[in-house]
């Protein structure tokens, strides 16, 4: 993901906006539900995007990945919406805590742009329902030169949308942030359909790192900038996620957006080395 991605990010705060209260507020009704759980991943697992990491003579990658990270924010769906048959060997493949968390192909988000799509939705729901423990939370995101002016469409498209399937709904023109009235009416549709809003935490578009939840789900898109920042930057996520889980947040979806080659470790490592740590999860930590 090259959203939001600067040459230098030496100069940019990192630091983050306070939780609002409307989000302590809403997260407050799961204080007293059992159970919280994380799931780290990164976008793919083949060979060519991880390079370096598969052993020599490694057949299947998706198996050996899954047993290496709990979840893939699976970037792959996004070109091509996937069979049934196709969900069911995925799932076959992986080991049993894995989470998928398929994106919504572009013919509904970038093509149709929301129009017309109920069949399309109803055919990508029905497939990826298949993964059954193992769907994650699915995401749909829309272009950068979508606005806020079809905002009805937006709403529309909520309400329609099949209850109960996990999503979390991805904006990025920044006529949606920076504009209070039409963030909050946003933030109220995501919340009253029980929709996920996803925070994209990337260096040159703070404004989208808003932490008001409009699920107890926090759905985060990381993206990289420099080795040494990038330690600081989720240093201080591992403090906010705590913070979080206190308030009542039930589930965290984490996925890592960085450069990965043969030289290159992972920022999982440390980062879930720190969840383990400090929140008692027990998270996977691949090395290479």
């Amino acid at each position: 993901m090259k959203f939001g991605q600067v040459a230098d990010a030496s100069e940019i705060d990192f630091s983050f906006v306070d939780i609002p209260q409307e989000t302590l507020k809403y997260l407050q009704k799961f204080k007293e539900v059992d159970g919280f759980e994380v799931f780290v991943g990164y976008p793919k697992w083949s060979k060519a995007d991880l390079k370096g990491f598969y052993p020599r003579g490694t057949k299947d990658e998706l198996r050996y990945y899954s047993e290496q990270f709990n979840a893939v924010e699976f970037n792959g769906t996004f070109y091509r919406s996937p069979s049934k048959e196709q969900i069911l060997t995925w799932k076959e493949r992986t080991a049993e805590d894995f989470r998928f968390c398929p994106k919504f192909t572009n013919s509904i988000s970038h093509y149709s742009r929301l129009n017309n799509t109920d069949e399309k939705v109803e055919a990508f729901v029905d497939a990826t329902v298949l993964f059954e423990e193992k769907l994650g939370m699915a995401f749909l995101q829309m272009p950068e030169n979508f606005r806020p002016k079809v905002m009805e469409r937006v709403e529309s498209f909520m309400q329609k949308f099949p209850k109960g399937y996990p999503l979390a709904f991805e904006v990025r023109h920044a006529e949606w942030y920076n504009d209070p009235a039409v963030y909050g009416e946003y933030v109220d549709i995501l919340r009253s359909n029980h929709i996920t809003n996803t925070q994209i935490d990337t260096p040159g578009r703070r404004d989208t790192l808003t932490f008001q939840l409009t699920s107890p789900v926090l759905f985060v898109r990381f993206v990289s900038s420099t080795p040494l920042i990038d330690q600081l930057r989720l240093q201080a996520w591992v403090s906010r996620i705590k913070e979080l889980k206190a308030a009542g947040l039930q589930q965290v979806y984490f996925f890592i957006h960085q450069r990965i080659d043969a030289e290159t470790s992972f920022l999982s490592t440390d980062f879930n080395t720190a969840l383990n740590r400090e929140l008692g999860t027990n998270l996977p930590i691949a090395h290479k």
